[in-house]
């Protein structure tokens, strides 16, 4: 949680309006190279060469670019990390991570370019840039064959169509282990409600399309979330260990297991952080467990997207109006603060009641609290941001603000920006980055130029 009396926050506001997002690219930094340094990433990602060439059926032709983090070709052992970039694709925030010499685990054909014009190699030896989908649509098999990434199936089908575009390289799988958690009931990432990954009872199925197909299976991949307390990360990270060193054995050229992310971020003032010091000895001991399990060095590896990039960023936002309702028969009435932010900006508390700390900046900051809603300008009822997991309203306790003071949403760095929207053609909000005591603007306001920049009438 950032300690807002460091940013001129309403200097930058009368620059370039309301909302937008400011990250602090040296708290960032700082968590960033804690993990770098917890799975022994040395140097960068590369530069923008090693595209491991262009066109054809790729395979295990590598990236030119150094690879950054441990265990750096197949078989190698040891630890990798790899940030999820569909946390924050921010330019700025893939220039660190590759700094950093993290790795990175993409989810679209347009990730990946992104990740390529960010400097990161493509290839798969190592493989610096994993494209983790459960369907392929777009550009993604055109790019998965163009940079020769490594691709990660979810669906058992998806082998069928990369052997249909001649792709002949090796693959991840990503494999459902029937268990695991999201923050929230509503993201859960692994289990039978859960779309990510194939089922266990499907993997020969999988061995034998992907031996038909000659792609070799060089990486087993699951992801199960955070859970809701702080010991469920490690708790089910060891179940996790106990399924892969069970699966492995029927997979003899897998050199690489990767156990997604899930590091929990404290979104509450009382919420406890995870103590990446304990964090460790688990990532050890699954290096030496799968290791013994598969008989041959195994590199285990993590992917963060939350936990590097979640407390490094807000969300401004100004506050229009105060208004209130009053209690009749379909209930109690509310305070209601209005800014002007929506879940156009910031959708994760529409979506999944999710909590984020709350702070006035200006005049009325210096009130004392009282249980406020915190609602924005869209034409939805569910457009407000304080809400329990269940979708009730939650109201908070905040100081009264006065009109055209500022409203902070803290720990916004994840899933923010990247899942804002132009919903009612309002333009996505600007990014400015904030290191070394100075702001720049690292992405400008939408305008309707640009929202409307891809209307057309042709015929086809």
């Amino acid at each position: 949680m950032l300690e807002l009396g460091a940013y001129p926050l309403e200097r930058i506001a009368e620059r370039v309006g309301t909302p937008f997002w400011l990250y602090d690219g040296d708290a960032m930094r700082r968590t960033v190279d804690s993990f770098a340094r917890l799975v022994g990433a040395a140097g960068g990602a590369g530069g923008a060469g090693g595209a491991g060439g262009a066109g054809g059926a790729g395979g295990a032709a590598g990236g030119a670019g150094g690879a950054g983090a441990a265990g750096r070709s197949g078989g190698a052992g040891g630890l990798a990390g790899r940030y999820a970039m569909k946390a924050n694709a921010a330019r700025p925030v893939l220039d660190l991570v590759r700094r950093a010499g993290l790795w990175l685990d993409a989810t679209s054909g347009n990730e990946v370019l992104r990740a390529r014009r960010a400097g990161f190699p493509g290839g798969v030896d190592p493989p610096v840039i994993m494209l983790t989908s459960d369907v392929y649509r777009d550009n993604a098999l055109d790019v998965v064959l163009r940079e020769r990434v490594l691709p990660n199936v979810g669906s058992p089908g998806m082998i069928e169509e990369l052997r249909r575009t001649g792709y002949l390289g090796p693959i991840g799988v990503r494999v459902n282990p029937g268990f695991g958690h999201g923050a929230v009931e509503s993201c859960d990432t692994g289990g039978p409600s859960s779309k990510h990954g194939i089922w266990p009872d499907a993997l020969e199925l999988v061995r034998a399309a992907a031996h038909e197909a000659k792609l070799s299976i060089v990486t087993l991949h699951a992801h199960i979330g955070t859970g809701p307390e702080l010991p469920e990360f490690s708790t089910n990270l060891r179940r996790l260990m106990e399924f892969f060193a069970a699966l492995l054995p029927a997979f003899p050229q897998v050199h690489t297991v990767n156990l997604g992310g899930g590091i929990p971020h404290p979104y509450r003032l009382d919420d406890s952080a995870y103590d990446l010091s304990d964090f460790r000895p688990l990532l050890d001991e699954a290096v030496a467990r799968l290791g013994r399990a598969a008989g041959r060095p195994i590199r285990v590896e993590i992917e963060p997207g939350r936990f590097l990039v979640a407390g490094s960023a807000v969300l401004v936002t100004r506050v229009h109006e105060v208004k209130a309702t009053r209690r009749n028969e379909k209930g109690e009435g509310h305070t209601f603060i209005m800014v002007d932010a929506g879940f156009c900006d910031l959708l994760r508390p529409a979506m999944y009641g999710s909590y984020h700390h709350m702070d006035i900046v200006g005049r009325g900051s210096a009130r004392a609290a009282e249980p406020c809603v915190v609602a924005g300008p869209l034409c939805e009822s569910g457009d407000v941001f304080t809400r329990s997991e269940q979708e009730f309203l939650e109201p908070r306790m905040l100081p009264r603000p006065e009109p055209r003071d500022l409203l902070v949403l803290q720990d916004a760095g994840a899933y923010g920006t990247v899942m804002s929207s132009n919903y009612l053609s309002m333009g996505r909000a600007p990014e400015v980055w904030w290191e070394g005591g100075s702001a720049r603007l690292v992405s400008r306001r939408e305008h309707l130029e640009d929202i409307v920049a891809r209307e057309c009438d042709e015929a086809i």
